[in-house]
């Protein structure tokens, strides 16, 4: 096959992939999981639900399974099953059941009586938890069904029992909610938040299919999710933000998300969000700013009490006789602020990776650049003409140091087949030639070889001065050759190198 061909579909799958994992609902959908990291999502977890199910029926006889309900949840490890119970046939309940996600950090025997402790929490704002028991590996939760679905539902318009990716992924009218809807709904969740942050139970997974509504009443649901350790579903946006580190403020900046689904109807493309489009009131932008806006995730979320007081809903009014209620012994209220610390811990740590993952990026990505290329090119060039100029002077410096240096002492010619005779040698065999030629050569020491070098050459040149033409037989005058002057030098060596 052709490379250019492949390298083309190669770009073009992983352009793809870009725009799935992107998508939020999308990148949560098991199929997507599964063609992405098969090796991790394997496994039929609709089977292990039903396995686990089965088990609690036998000794729970008075249930009875309807029909799964396939999918109409967001998360993988977590199924769904329409109940009945046998004296009572015509109503319904929903059965969840999910198994334990990284952030359980209770011990099995804490775990399992504050999941049995949810039945026993009544708050107007609260969905009401009818039956729940757990073992060492999961939990099992009864809950009535609601034929008008959650929050979500009623902003997508959509059917509780359908699919999560057909409910939700592409809706067919986008349309937000009234602005006293946003306000009363918003003050509610708003309240419930409160109560369960003052009461010290963790929770951390506020979004619009996690809100109920009964009638104009929101009511939260999956408190167990905190205590199971599952994920928020908008972990993959506040984890990029060092300074939402805290359950509270996570719970904060979930409720930005939900507050931008009900005012425009659809999730925000990006967070932080750069600018809002018009909203029914300004008090809902000033709101949304606070939790979604670069500045409020570069310096922090503001707290429940704080958004209780601006002006959306500090005016709202709300009406209810029922009176919160949530026991919480005192041991089990010190096992939880340690699991929640070490919920905290682990979202630091996950941050700090994070971070430092994309500071590794973007240095990478700038080192790639092309006006980086072009000035690592352009630097290049200049300490290579550096580093030739450095070359070049320090090579006229060795010459000039030699030239200087053969000025007052000629260094004895060699051959490159014989090695270098001692300099003393030479001038005694010069200095016995002279004598029996009966030409004077001045000369101060034997030892010196730049003193009798240069005095032969004064001699020499004296003694040119005084012939008038080249006398045959003067020794000044002949041309000789090394060897011919010294007869430890071999012939053969000299006849080699001419140049010599």
């Amino acid at each position: 096959m052709d490379r250019e061909f492949i390298a083309e579909r190669q770009k073009g799958l992983q352009n793809y992939l870009n725009v799935i994992t992107t998508n939020h609902i999308l990148s949560n959908c098991e199929l997507v999981k599964k063609f992405l990291d098969p090796n991790n999502y394997s496994a039929n977890y609709t089977e292990i639900a039903l396995q686990h199910v089965s088990m609690f029926f036998r000794s729970e006889p008075k249930w009875e399974v309807v029909e799964p309900l396939k999918d109409i949840g967001w998360r993988i490890r977590k199924k769904y099953f329409l109940m009945k119970i046998k004296n009572q046939p015509k109503e319904r309940l929903v059965l969840s059941w999910a198994d334990l996600g990284p952030d359980k950090y209770l011990s099995d025997r804490d775990f399992q009586c504050l999941i049995k402790l949810l039945p026993s929490c009544l708050h107007p704002y609260i969905y009401r938890v009818t039956f729940a028991t757990a073992n060492e590996s999961s939990a099992l939760l009864i809950r009535m069904f609601n034929e008008k679905g959650t929050l979500k539902d009623l902003i997508y318009k959509s059917k509780p029992k359908d699919p999560f990716l057909k409910k939700y992924c592409n809706p067919k009218k986008i349309q937000g909610l009234e602005l006293h809807q946003i306000k009363t709904y918003g003050r509610q969740i708003l309240e419930v938040l409160k109560f369960l942050h003052d009461k010290g139970f963790p929770y951390g997974h506020l979004h619009a299919s996690n809100v109920m509504l009964d009638g104009d009443t929101c009511r939260l649901l999956d408190l167990e999710n905190s205590l199971l350790g599952l994920p928020s579903y908008y972990r993959s946006y506040f984890t990029q933000f060092r300074k939402i580190n805290t359950l509270e403020s996570v719970d904060v900046h979930c409720f930005g998300h939900l507050l931008y689904e009900m005012t425009y109807g659809r999730p925000p493309d990006s967070v932080p969000v750069d600018s809002f489009p018009p909203a029914p009131s300004m008090a809902v932008v000033a709101v949304l700013e606070s939790t979604l806006s670069c500045e409020a995730c570069k310096n922090g979320m503001p707290t429940i009490s704080r958004l209780l007081q601006m002006p959306l809903f500090s005016d709202v009014l709300l009406r209810t006789s029922e009176k919160p209620q949530f026991k919480i012994p005192t041991k089990l209220k010190e096992a939880l602020r340690t699991a929640k610390e070490c919920i905290e811990k682990r979202l630091i740590e996950e941050q700090k990776q994070i971070h430092q993952h994309r500071r590794l990026t973007r240095a990478q990505s700038h080192h790639g650049s092309e006006e980086e290329r072009k000035k690592r090119k352009i630097l290049a060039r200049k300490k290579s003409k550096r580093s030739a100029i450095e070359n070049s002077e320090e090579h006229s410096a060795k010459y000039n140091n030699s030239n200087n240096s053969g000025s007052g002492a000629s260094s004895p010619l060699t051959s490159p087949s014989s090695p270098t005779p001692p300099s003393t040698a030479g001038y005694l065999a010069l200095s016995y030639i002279c004598r029996n030629r009966a030409v004077c050569i001045t000369s101060t020491s034997t030892s010196a070889t730049s003193t009798s070098t240069t005095s032969s050459s004064l001699a020499s040149y004296g003694h040119r001065g005084t012939c008038s033409a080249l006398a045959p037989g003067c020794e000044w005058c002949e041309q000789r050759g090394l060897a011919q002057l010294h007869t430890e030098f071999p012939k053969g060596n000299f006849e080699k190198s001419r140049n010599l």
